[in-house]
């Protein structure tokens, strides 16, 4: 996508420094929406399998259904924004995941809350790429790692928010309810996105990034790089989506209620949020490289000590989850920033994301058909292992990322 200034100059970062910042700010809201949706899931997931009579796969496919049709249609929203303008898609994709959201309080039927996800999930493939897309230009490469950092850290704001108030809204009025409710809500916070947004359009020539018109293709510049990195984050997407979809269940088979397995989640995403954050430094000390090894390893252990952990440890190794399981996104999430140009760069997040969200949408379903036919533990350690799996890739990170 070409941006152009008023003089038909190219454009390189917000007018000023408050539009800079207003840029990130709206941003960062719409990320805490959409995110909040998505993991609102979780808790809920024992509730509809209870009413539905539905097995660990059959429930499985909900979250497919959402997070599948994000992975789909997370390219054509980045290259219709091309042609739209990212701001418009993000406003009309977050009003239609909300409503979708909404809907599926009204499902009857595991096969309609399904596709009802998957009308929700239409709507919210736009807001990952376009948001680190707007976000990414708006800041010079010094300093984009940390202003992407900080729209992640919004998505976990949104992810420990909305699902311990779904689950209590469940216990309350029943989970029907509690969708529509939720889903209402985020109306009226679309609304003051596009207040944030409307003048986020203006800019400034002397761009930190050389922005080509003459680039074609999808403006990847190192394409064995890329691979690797998108290898390595269907691998820990996979993790990541089917440990937070089966975690659920292993709780409540320890005896753990609605309200508390709510706010257990949240605790992963608390600490989560976290893990974002001081992974960060840590790379920046001990190398990026050493920094992935280490939390992908962590992330498959804690995994493996949840399945015979009681009591209070199960809160304590929440906590180390949330920070190990999410400790390597913003690395990665900077990484596609080195090795897409600029003005690519919405298709090439809507790439990578895509990737990503397709695993998160299979892999739930996959180790969950797995754990109807063996165990839930043997399901979760699998996923474990899985972890590992990543550890090849991490060398192959882009030389920004490692240093």
């Amino acid at each position: 996508m070409s941006h152009r200034g008023p003089a038909g100059k190219p454009p390189s970062v917000l007018l000023n420094p408050f539009q800079t910042h207003r840029t990130l700010v709206a941003n960062s809201l719409v990320h805490a929406i959409n995110d909040g949706y998505v993991a609102a899931i979780y808790p809920l997931l024992p509730l509809i399998a209870a009413e539905f009579q539905a097995g660990y796969g059959m429930t499985s496919l909900v979250k497919m259904g959402l997070t599948g049709a994000l992975g789909l249609f997370e390219l054509p929203a980045g290259l219709l924004a091309e042609r739209l303008g990212e701001n418009l898609i993000l406003a009309v994709g977050t009003t239609w995941l909300a409503l979708g959201f909404a809907g599926m309080g009204m499902a009857i039927a595991v096969w309609q809350l399904v596709l009802l996800a998957v009308i929700a999930g239409i709507g919210g493939a736009a807001q990952h790429p376009l948001s680190a897309s707007l976000v990414s230009r708006a800041y010079p490469p010094r300093s984009r790692g940390s202003a992407i950092g900080t729209l992640n850290f919004a998505g976990d704001i949104g992810k420990a928010l909305v699902p311990p108030l779904c689950a209590w809204l469940a216990i309350l009025v029943g989970w029907r309810q509690a969708m529509l409710v939720l889903g209402m809500v985020g109306l009226p916070l679309v609304l003051a996105f596009v207040v944030l947004s409307k003048k986020n359009t203006q800019y400034q020539t002397g761009s930190p990034e050389p922005v080509s018109s003459s680039i074609s293709g999808w403006g990847i510049v190192d394409y064995r790089r890329f691979t690797a990195l998108s290898a390595l984050g269907v691998f820990d997407s996979a993790v990541r989506s089917a440990a937070l979809t089966l975690l659920p269940f292993l709780l409540q088979a320890k005896g753990l209620d609605t309200p508390s397995i709510g706010a257990l989640i949240s605790l992963i995403f608390i600490s989560g949020a976290l893990g974002k954050f001081g992974c960060g430094p840590l790379g920046d000390r001990f190398g990026a490289v050493s920094v992935v090894l280490a939390t992908e390893i962590a992330t498959g252990l804690v995994v493996v000590a949840f399945l015979p952990a009681q009591g209070y440890w199960l809160w304590v190794l929440a906590a180390a989850f949330g920070f190990f399981l999410n400790g390597t996104s913003s690395i990665l999430y900077a990484a596609v920033a080195d090795l897409v140009s600029a003005e690519r760069r919405a298709r090439g997040y809507a790439l990578y994301y895509s990737l990503g969200l397709l695993s998160s949408a299979f892999a739930p379903v996959l180790f969950g058909i797995l754990a109807d036919h063996s165990s839930l533990e043997a399901s979760l350690a699998l996923v474990a292992f899985t972890a590992v799996l990543t550890l090849p890739l991490a060398p192959l990170l882009p030389p920004r990322a490692t240093a």
